[in-house]
């Protein structure tokens, strides 16, 4: 336990050198949600009065904290920390990858939990939003979600052996996934072969998940998005274990 604090205090301060996740994880959903918040915050989508602009945004804003630590911080902070030779001092230690994969997920993970708690908060104080469902299985969901893709970010991160190959990688995955999944569109607006391939994407079940559960939604789709993610958690856990690499 004293060696994992330790780690986690050096990680979280080599971490700050790597800012991406701060900026795309906490302050892009924050000033989304304040645009959303300002322009059509309260109006109704479509003109029906079950919900608002933003009842539905509140729930794809949160998965864009998520998105961008999963998909930019982890795998560029890994790349670093490899062309830097810091894993190859942590190699010659008793750390076993188990618990560098598990750090470094925390300190992405306490990323995300800012951003939600602030966007959040600006919901809430700043524009009157109130949950229409249950907040526990709302939590419970969330943490799925952050789950399933930070286990496919540390299968970027545990894979990519350079800055230049992560950045690259990365952005294939992140910006697709951010503008495809609903995070920032609506899925709804999509014409259906958009949809067909959105539906690819974990993240467009989490952020369904997420919203119906946000709405008080219940239908037949919530097993199966549970489903989707578990799975995506599961393999990618055990590739990114099985595949990291010190160099």
């Amino acid at each position: 336990m004293k060696r994992m604090m330790t780690m986690l205090k050096v990680e979280g301060k080599l971490a700050l050198r790597c800012p991406d996740g701060l900026i795309f994880g906490v302050g892009m959903p924050v000033g989304v949600l304040c645009l959303i918040g300002m322009i059509a915050g309260n109006q109704t989508v479509n003109g029906q009065g079950s919900y608002t602009f933003m009842d539905s945004a509140f729930a794809s804003l949160l998965t864009v904290g998520i998105c961008a630590t999963a998909f930019m911080g982890l795998p560029l902070t890994f790349a670093d920390y490899r062309d830097k030779k810091i894993l190859k001092h942590f190699f010659v230690t008793p750390v076993s990858p188990m618990s560098m994969l598990f750090v470094q997920v925390m300190i992405a993970m306490m990323t995300a939990l800012l951003s939600s708690v602030i966007v959040s908060l600006v919901a809430v104080f700043g524009f009157g939003y109130q949950m229409q469902g249950s907040v526990w299985a709302f939590i419970g969901a969330y943490f799925l979600v952050v789950l399933s893709m930070f286990s496919l970010g540390m299968v970027i991160a545990s894979l990519c052996k350079t800055v230049k190959i992560a950045n690259v990688v990365t952005t294939f995955v992140y910006f697709p996934m951010l503008f495809l999944s609903g995070a920032t569109i609506p899925y709804e607006i999509f014409p259906p072969f958009l949809q067909n391939i959105a539906n690819i994407l974990p993240l467009t079940h989490g952020i369904k998940l997420l919203k119906d559960i946000s709405m008080g939604v219940t239908n037949e789709h919530l097993l199966f998005s549970i489903g989707i993610l578990v799975v995506f958690t599961i393999v990618g856990c055990i590739i990114s274990v099985v595949s990291f690499q010190w160099e």
